[in-house]
């Protein structure tokens, strides 16, 4: 039996690669390389660059490597891109996933694990949001995204197929031993975004609305540790093995920092001050957003081991200084 991993060149995706790998799981990674790093996989791990969508390809990968299980994270993640690219992101993250799912049920794997978004909830009445919550997506990324949940739903019901879908809130900092972390340049995650200021690479750091209705003004995040989350994958895909039901499961700590709190985490453990801007709301940019996490534990038997906003921007700035080490001695 082997895994695999689609986008797993990229952010979460090298983490799950390596989450695998400390288990002993065979896996194979399928990425085309848009936005993740062929050296994030590490060499004795199988590539296979190409698309989501091919399916000829993923057929062969499929039958090549004795697939029994699909981890999903390929596909486009950023809300202000999605409004001005909307048939882009519809094509990427929901057309793309079709042809994922036709191409696993065709050659019987069984057992599919997809990255999903709090996006999906769109403007909660309230928070924290359980996963019972209306799905009432803003963005053309959380409507793709639902829309693959549905599809999803569906395609379980009518093969022999089941799926976790994880609904992830903030996902931030990097691989605790230092083997991977967020390495895409142009990332626009905040705590990424801030750490890069600390470290001098940006003049200044914009925050995005200070008028909205939080205590202090600036959007609330539930931001959640990348191998806690990669971690809750590997929950799923047990729970799947071993006849667990199909579900959705928000993937987040239960409680939300502000912008400005994330930035003052930042500079404490950067030592450094830098400069930040205010700037106007980004359209499709709820208030806040903050997981009621109480069932992923539960169904899952899973734990999490990072959760606090300190140590996880320490493995983030840890990340960072050392991209810049690599940058500097190439």
């Amino acid at each position: 039996m082997s895994v695999l991993v689609t986008g797993g060149a990229g952010y979460i995706g090298s983490h799950m690669v390596r989450e695998l790998m400390d288990a002993g799981e065979s896996l194979v990674v399928l990425d085309n390389l848009s936005t993740g790093r062929r050296w994030a996989v590490p060499g004795d791990i199988p590539l296979i660059v190409g698309d989501v969508g091919d399916n000829e390809h993923v057929q062969s990968v499929i039958d090549t490597y004795g697939i029994d299980a699909i981890i999903h994270f390929a596909g486009s993640i950023v809300v202000p891109e999605s409004i001005a690219d909307p048939l882009g992101y519809y094509r990427n993250n929901t057309a793309k996933s079709r042809d994922l799912m036709a191409c696993a049920i065709e050659c019987g794997v069984k057992h599919f694990i997809f990255s999903s978004t709090a996006a999906v909830y769109g403007m909660p009445d309230q928070n924290p949001i359980s996963e019972d919550a209306p799905l009432a997506p803003i963005s053309p990324y959380g409507s793709s995204k639902m829309m693959t949940e549905l599809m999803l739903r569906d395609a379980a019901v009518a093969h022999d197929f089941s799926y976790i879908a994880l609904r992830y809130f903030n996902v931030a900092g990097a691989d605790p031993l230092g083997r991977c972390g967020q390495s895409t340049p142009n990332a626009t995650h905040l705590i990424k975004v801030a750490v890069q200021a600390a470290l001098g690479q940006r003049p200044f750091l914009e925050v995005y609305g200070t008028d909205y209705p939080t205590p202090d003004g600036t959007g609330v995040r539930d931001y959640i540790h990348v191998t806690d989350l990669v971690r809750a994958h590997s929950a799923a895909l047990r729970h799947l093995r071993a006849g667990g039901k199909s579900q959705v499961l928000n993937c987040g700590y239960g409680r939300g920092f502000s912008v400005l709190e994330v930035i003052e985490a930042v500079k404490k453990v950067s030592g450094t001050n830098f400069v930040v801007k205010d700037r106007a709301r980004r359209p499709g940019d709820p208030a806040a957003l903050v997981a009621d996490g109480r069932r992923l534990p539960v169904a899952l038997d899973w734990q999490p081991e990072y959760d606090d906003l300190d140590m996880i921007v320490h493995h983030a700035y840890e990340w960072e200084r050392h991209l810049t080490e690599l940058k500097e001695a190439s």
